[in-house]
């Protein structure tokens, strides 16, 4: 994937099958390229999906969590069949991103917009006001 399409990113999960041993190192790959590319402060989760077929894993939970760890990714198993912890890992991620104002996140060069807000420049006004 081109960095363009990651470029200014303030977040990414990278998804591997803990079924399939492949899309775990794949997904180590795909780490160390958003950790090499991306915006510096970007928030990683890994997500070790179909944690619905148990019975079939390949990759240990305890390996893909140190992995994590040592590499300061937010970690959990997910299942897309049955939503285990979908709603739970971007609820992660957004605990992490920088609040408005924090430094730390950088300049996105985004604009917040608030309800009544006028901004120099803006041709919005309040939408309620009239």
């Amino acid at each position: 994937m081109a960095p363009m399409y990651y470029r200014g990113a303030q977040a990414a999960i990278v998804v591997y099958d803990i079924t399939n041993a492949d899309t775990f190192e794949r997904a180590k790959n795909w780490v160390k390229e958003l950790q090499r590319q991306a915006s510096p402060n970007i928030v990683i989760a890994l997500a070790g999906n179909k944690a619905d077929l148990t019975t079939n894993r390949i990759v240990e939970y305890d390996e893909a969590s140190a992995y994590s760890e040592e590499n300061g990714l937010l970690f959990m198993e997910t299942s897309a069949k049955t939503a285990l912890n979908v709603n739970d890992i971007f609820l992660a991620i957004a605990k992490k991103l920088p609040k408005d104002g924090d430094s730390a996140g950088g300049n996105t060069g985004g604009t917040r917009l608030t309800q009544g807000a006028n901004q120099e420049g803006s041709k919005m006004g309040s939408c309620c006001n009239k």
